[in-house]
């Protein structure tokens, strides 16, 4: 059985190891604060410890803003050889909350990538926002209700490894949520422009935050 360590205990890495959970992983919460990662893993029957203890996940989710991945990579040096790992940041550069600060040709996954070349890296979660993980679809009410939309979240995975991406897809379908495989690692700068794009688009209330871009076929 695929096991899953999210890295991160906020919000959105409370959705995340929730989507794993409903899937049937096996579920480790690391946090900076140990209580917060006892109070999103304790309710999923899961683990928790700080950043820096062993990670027992195949699958890790660095639920973590951009500007805090580096600190991640050099609390877990080599720990990370040989497992999926799973961008979920949106490198945008909060000064202007108008562009990426990563280079045009590139993106924050290219970027894990190469920093971690034994990892097979994943672009994932990055265009949902962490209610419409939660509800399973888009549009659907109020965050936490437990609603589904009319249309259901869709998971975009991108990366260069086919299976690594398909046990993502894997993972969310066995959520209820719909999962896609995107592509190769290089489709994460279009992921990381649209997940910019629709953040501006609800920072202006343009859209809300349990919306999003839907995918529909």
């Amino acid at each position: 059985m695929t096991t899953v360590t999210v890295i991160g205990a906020g919000n959105f890495g409370s959705a995340v190891a929730g989507v794993a959970a409903k899937g049937g992983t096996g579920i480790q919460v690391l946090a900076r604060d140990p209580e917060k990662a006892r109070a999103v893993a304790g309710p999923l029957g899961g683990t928790a410890g700080t950043i820096g203890d062993e990670v027992t996940g195949d699958v890790v989710v660095l639920a973590v803003p951009y500007g805090a991945v580096t600190d991640v990579l050099n609390a877990y040096s080599g720990a990370f050889d040989g497992k999926i790992v799973v961008d979920v940041t949106n490198p945008v550069d909060f000064s202007t909350f108008d562009d990426l600060v990563v280079p045009a040709d590139s993106s924050a996954a290219r970027a894990l990538q190469d920093a971690v070349p034994r990892a097979k890296v994943v672009k994932a979660f990055n265009t949902n926002f962490g209610g419409t993980l939660a509800t399973g679809g888009v549009g659907s009410g109020e965050v936490g209700t437990g609603e589904v939309g009319t249309v259901p979240t869709t998971v975009l995975v991108a990366g260069d490894d086919a299976a690594a991406k398909q046990t993502l897809v894997d993972l969310v379908t066995a959520a209820g949520l719909r999962g896609v495989d995107a592509g190769s690692l290089k489709r994460a700068r279009e992921l990381e422009a649209v997940g910019l794009l629709q953040m501006t688009l609800a920072g202006a209330e343009k859209i809300s935050w349990s919306g999003g871009l839907a995918l529909v076929s």
